[in-house]
């Protein structure tokens, strides 16, 4: 007989059947309002909601929602969501509810002030409800737009006086600057708060973007940021309370030995910012795994570590030129999206903007870092998208625990990971929701969770396999390189070989590449992360898949694959 039928055989594979799983996407948030648990946010009922947030710019000179004049106000919002993201960061400037000249401006007063007369005519056009409207009844307008599509609202205080962000020498870095007065933006941040109590969907406040300048300092930091958090705290205690650190909001390092002292808790959340451009051109002139290794270890040592001391970290700022032709960018995302995917931390992404009405002296200016384009109906770049989506639910965390404690294989620079459509087609690149449950043992054995079967390399430039003697060197997978990301085994003959993606998103196992020195060269088809889950799948091992697969697989063909893999 050609074909595998007898059910004696088939209990030979008996101790592959683990579990049938299926796939529970995450939910819209519905258990408001929110708060934290240890490291985590969490709804009322307990559970996990992981914000996978865009910022949207509404503090330049204009102080409306930058891209109105494009789209309808709803279509954006129903953009926002069909790109996955359930949360928006919000900007605002201090002036806008401290100052009555500025915040009772109708929009068209705003625009004409500046001789925007074509955004005018857009608005009129697309939105015109508001264009008589004064800015900061136009501001809880689109809030409310956001809510009625179940989007969460972060209220971002991004600067004092309206404009764009950000300067040591703008006068709006620091306490004490000359258009940052503490006394006016705890009365602005109360007035804020106030107006939001009781709208639903704003879920937080973000107490101030990117402290900087020459007057910064940690006492001050302190004096202040907790006279802020006890502001917005009595003025509206049902969001959570964000707070930023020094140095354009990259360092929180001296929260190590001194936590803050507030009258209240379980609100408390920390936001980080983190780019490219942070580190200069490190990226483009530095060898990839090296520069990753150092820059995650300082990212670690400055501000990842309020993680492990339990407290929710927040990148509410990360992003890059998404036309992808900024080399420095491009080697800083992988980088970035491994460390995201492992840490399973809250993100905001920069920016949902496509173009602005007015920035720095340029009318209609182009935003190359926007995830739509300047006419705000494509996206610019799809690619870009797929590699985030991944990481839009959570991996981890209180309500999280459809299945038991597992690896899944993330590859960063597709936001795909490692599964098998059967147990005789090679591993290859997919959808999260598909992969494989792994378990990493203290051996190095990478195998299937549950079952006898283990990853091994075969050949250089062959498919990676799964087999069952799982003692030899090819079955021993250590993440190597300094950032970690390389999996690296030895070959039946004893050659270094690293995961890598082959053909039509194949597994295959190459020659280890750029590990150091090299900053040409490009590692990132070979960067791998393993990222903890407890997040179910569709395809973890499904009993009736396998048996199918064995009954229409040719036996000798079986044997074959079989005996090879022992």
């Amino acid at each position: 007989m050609d074909r595998i039928v007898f059910f004696s055989f088939l209990s030979i594979f008996s101790f592959l059947v683990i579990f049938s799983d299926v796939m529970i996407p995450q939910k819209h948030v519905t258990a408001l309002p929110l708060s934290t648990n240890s490291r985590w946010i969490v709804d009322e009922n307990g559970q996990r909601v992981k914000l996978a947030c865009v910022n949207w710019v509404s503090h330049l000179e204009v102080m409306v929602a930058e891209g109105l004049s494009e789209q309808p106000m709803d279509a954006i919002a129903k953009r926002i969501v069909s790109m996955g993201f359930n949360c928006v960061r919000l900007t605002w400037p201090v002036f806008l509810v401290t100052n009555d000249t500025l915040g009772s401006l109708t929009v068209r007063q705003s625009l004409r002030s500046l001789g925007l007369l074509e955004s005018i005519s857009g608005i009129q056009a697309n939105n015109p409800s508001i264009i008589d409207l004064p800015l900061l009844n136009v501001y809880q307008a689109v809030v409310s737009s956001l809510g009625d599509n179940n989007v969460m609202v972060i209220l971002d205080n991004h600067i004092s006086k309206p404009g764009w962000c950000c300067s040591n020498s703008d006068g709006n870095g620091f306490f004490g600057d000359q258009y940052f007065d503490p006394d006016l933006w705890i009365t602005g941040l109360t007035r804020m708060a106030s107006m939001f109590n009781g709208v639903p969907n704003v879920v937080g406040m973000s107490l101030r973007n990117e402290l900087r300048g020459p007057k910064q300092n940690v006492n001050d930091w302190y004096r202040y940021m907790q006279k802020g958090a006890e502001a917005v705290h009595s003025a509206n205690p049902d969001v959570i309370v964000i707070l930023s650190g020094l140095n354009y909001d990259k360092d929180l390092s001296f929260l190590r030995n001194r936590p803050v002292n507030l009258t209240f808790s379980r609100k408390i959340v920390f936001e980080v910012h983190w780019y490219g451009f942070t580190d200069g051109q490190a990226w483009k002139n530095g060898n990839p795994n090296q520069v990753c290794g150092r820059v995650v270890d300082n990212m670690m040592r400055i501000s990842g570590f309020l993680l492990d001391q339990g407290w929710p970290l927040f990148m509410s700022e990360f992003g890059v030129d998404q036309r992808g032709t900024n080399v420095n960018d491009n080697r800083y995302l992988g980088c970035f999206l491994g460390v995201a995917a492992e840490l399973d931390f809250d993100w905001a992404l920069w920016t949902l903007v496509g173009s602005y009405y007015f920035r720095q002296g340029v009318i209609g200016m182009n935003e190359y870092y926007g995830v739509l384009n300047s006419n705000w109906r494509e996206t610019r770049n799809s690619t870009f998208l797929q590699q985030i989506s991944a990481l839009q639910s959570p991996f981890q965390g209180p309500g999280v625990s459809e299945v038991h404690l597992h690896k899944v294989i993330f590859h960063p620079s597709t936001g795909l990971c490692v599964l098998r459509k059967s147990m005789f087609e090679p591993l290859r690149l997919g959808p999260c929701t598909q992969s494989e449950a792994w378990n990493y043992t203290p051996q190095k054995i990478l195998s299937v969770k549950g079952t006898y079967f283990c990853l091994q390399t075969d050949e250089l430039a062959k498919p990676a396999k799964l087999g069952i003697i799982c003692t030899d060197s090819n079955s021993k997978w250590e993440a190597i390189s300094d950032s970690k990301m390389h999996l690296s085994s030895r070959a039946p003959n004893g050659t270094a070989v690293c995961l890598d993606i082959g053909y039509n998103n194949t597994i295959v196992t190459s020659t280890c590449k750029c590990l150091s020195k090299d900053n040409t060269c490009d590692p990132e088809s070979q960067w791998f992360k393993l990222v903890n889950s407890t997040r179910r799948s569709s395809t973890m091992t499904k009993p009736s898949s396998l048996i199918s697969s064995i009954l229409n697989f040719p036996a000798k063909d079986f044997l074959w694959k079989f005996l090879g893999s022992v």
